[in-house]
């Protein structure tokens, strides 16, 4: 039997799809042309960030595409779910100059993948190591480490960097010292504090009096832009009666850069109290992030300059937006600026430069007492600039600047 032919179901279907495709049009989602703006001085390769705030709110991935001279090439674009804010790199951009790129969300445009190296996270189960085109950058280490030798488990350490190469491979930082057990590569202990009544001392791990431990590691991976990592830290008041006290929470957010000419990494803590009691951190010559340069760089052989010009002989004591530190390894010069952000605590921050050692460390707590409050978080942030080769304070000014403030990103066209 024949089928009757309607065309009433034609024209139903028809105006169905017409209207389908309607819809269709009208949630597509545009493109945005961004303009980023050189700062006041020009840097080579720097990372930009653009927060979407509730534009594409329904994207995960993204597509950015170069505009210049009518044409479009595309440049590798990674986004943080944590913020919201897609990231890329910039280089070359001269000062005062800019460059306009269009963003796509991926369903709309898609740019490929392989468009850099990108950076590689391998996790061994003890720790985290980065990489950019078989180049190690840096090892994170969320597993207990033990220093060699006769055992000594007040020294056990874990969540610290360590090492850190340069882009040649050469060994930039160490671990438990001989003359320092207690140092590790990039560290973020407190050294004398109170809590609840009772002096508690974080960095001297010898003294028994506090422990860091990681709690958790949050997450991990690489990406075309950036690797990164989200780590919890505790730490742990020993002289408790009872047994060891939680008496600060801690989460360092690291993001490792997509560079190989130069390495590029930022380090944010976010600490706060564990419970009802605040720590008190009293007036010390030395506290919170720290820094221990390479073997090869004991006694004499360390180099320090800092923003202000000072060295080694007249920089201990005095602040600064940044600190190169720097000397031969395996017979070349290579060394590392540590940029503290115009955000943190007491910025400018003081600083520890050890007269006889590679060692140096951000200390707030040398202008005073403070404390870390119940319900107040204690946020701090630092990047880290890795190179072979003598220091240049213009290239690491240009890196603060654009750390401080950031090259501008404007939208030109929706």
């Amino acid at each position: 039997m024949m089928k009757k032919f309607s065309m009433r179901g034609v024209c139903a279907g028809w105006f169905g799809a017409l209207f389908v495709s309607l819809l269709l049009a009208t949630a597509r989602v545009e493109s945005v042309e961004l303009v980023v703006h050189g700062g006041d001085t020009g840097s080579e390769a720097i990372p930009v960030s653009w927060e979407l705030g509730k534009r594409y709110s329904g994207s995960k991935s993204f597509s950015l595409w170069q505009v210049e001279g009518g044409k479009e090439t595309p440049v590798a674009v990674q986004l943080d779910p944590d913020n919201r804010r897609v990231h890329w790199l910039v280089s070359g951009l001269k000062t005062g100059s800019s460059r306009v790129y269009r963003l796509f969300p991926s369903s709309e445009r898609k740019a490929g993948a392989g468009l850099g190296k990108g950076v590689e996270c391998v996790n061994d189960g003890k720790n985290l190591l980065f990489s950019i085109g078989g180049k190690k950058i840096l090892r994170y280490n969320h597993a207990v480490v033990k220093p060699p030798g006769k055992p000594d488990p007040a020294y056990d350490r874990g969540g610290y960097i360590h090492p850190v190469w340069t882009p040649s491979g050469k060994l930039l930082t160490n671990d438990f010292p001989p003359n320092h057990k207690h140092h590790h590569g990039i560290w973020f202990p407190w050294t004398n504090t109170v809590f609840e009544g009772r002096k508690v001392d974080f960095w001297n791990s010898g003294k028994k009096q506090g422990r860091i431990e990681v709690v958790k590691l949050d997450g991990f991976g690489g990406g075309e832009v950036f690797g990164w990592f989200s780590v919890r830290h505790r730490f742990l008041d020993l002289t408790a009666p009872g047994g060891p006290k939680p008496a600060l929470e801690e989460t360092w957010k690291v993001k490792v850069y997509a560079f190989g000419g130069h390495f590029l990494f930022d380090l944010d803590s976010t600490q706060k109290c564990s419970g009802r009691s605040p720590l008190k951190l009293n007036k010390y010559r030395y506290g919170g992030l720290g820094f221990r340069g390479s073997h090869e760089w004991e006694g004499p052989n360390a180099f320090y300059l800092t923003s202000e010009g000072k060295t080694r002989k007249d920089g201990h004591h005095t602040a600064a937006r940044w600190c190169e530190i720097y000397g031969k390894l395996e017979g070349a010069m290579a060394g590392i600026s540590i940029l503290c952000h115009p955000k943190n605590f007491r910025a400018p921050q003081n600083m520890r430069i050890h007269p006889g050692e590679p060692f140096f460390n951000f200390a707030p707590c040398q202008n005073g007492d403070f404390s870390i409050e119940p319900g107040k978080d204690y946020v701090s942030r630092y990047r880290f600039y890795v190179h072979d080769g003598k220091p240049d304070a213009a290239i690491s000014q240009g890196l603060w600047s654009d750390y401080a403030s950031g090259p501008r990103v404007k939208i030109q066209k929706d």
